[in-house]
């Protein structure tokens, strides 16, 4: 894994994000109650706290929680919940070490099939299936893995040339048009709600 993504639009974290499984599935996993670009910075603020140049789910799981917890609310925080936040990296980190030796990359390397992609990403702690979908089209569409019938298991988020979520950032210009597709999805479910 060796891409320019642009999901944290900055270009150390981004960097990181193209170069290291783990952070992007720690950046997926912040995502969420937070503004995306926060979300996906996380894994290169971690890093650097920990004074490294890359995330290792051996050294995250084995970290002591209160002090991973504390590491993660250091201003400025990188959750809007650190804590539980901190707490869900570590059950992620600790699921890899224990059923994938501690590589991320294992989760899908060598998977044929979307489907059992699908399920193995929705095995991680904190991947629903909604996350599970993104992240799975995110591998397609941007990180070259695609297994047989990768788009059917993304549901839409693995449709080509659309703007749902942060499998379809590529720069400035589609993070407007995934924010503007959120928002109308909002505004769709606060009317259906009323």
């Amino acid at each position: 894994m060796d891409v320019t993504l642009h999901l944290a639009q900055d270009p150390e974290a981004d960097a990181l994000l193209g170069r290291s499984p783990l952070a992007a599935l720690v950046g997926m996993l912040l995502d969420q109650q937070v503004p995306m670009e926060w979300a996906f910075k996380g894994p290169a603020t971690i890093a650097g706290r920990l004074g490294a140049d890359d995330l290792d789910a051996h050294e995250i799981a084995a970290y002591d929680p209160d002090a991973f917890a504390s590491l993660l609310s250091e201003k400025p925080a990188v959750h809007r919940y650190p804590g539980s936040m901190a707490k869900r990296i570590q059950q992620l980190c600790q699921y890899l070490v224990e059923h994938y030796d501690g590589n991320a990359e294992l989760v899908w390397k060598g998977v044929d099939d979307g489907r059992e992609q699908l399920r193995r990403l929705q095995e991680l702690p904190g991947f629903g299936k909604q996350k599970a979908q993104i992240f799975l089209a995110l591998l397609g569409k941007q990180l070259g893995v695609r297994p047989k019938g990768w788009r059917e298991a993304a549901g839409a988020y693995g449709e080509a040339r659309s703007f749902r979520s942060v499998a379809d950032i590529t720069g400035p210009e589609s993070l407007t048009k995934v924010r503007a597709h959120k928002q109308e999805m909002k505004a769709a479910a606060k009317a259906a709600g009323k």
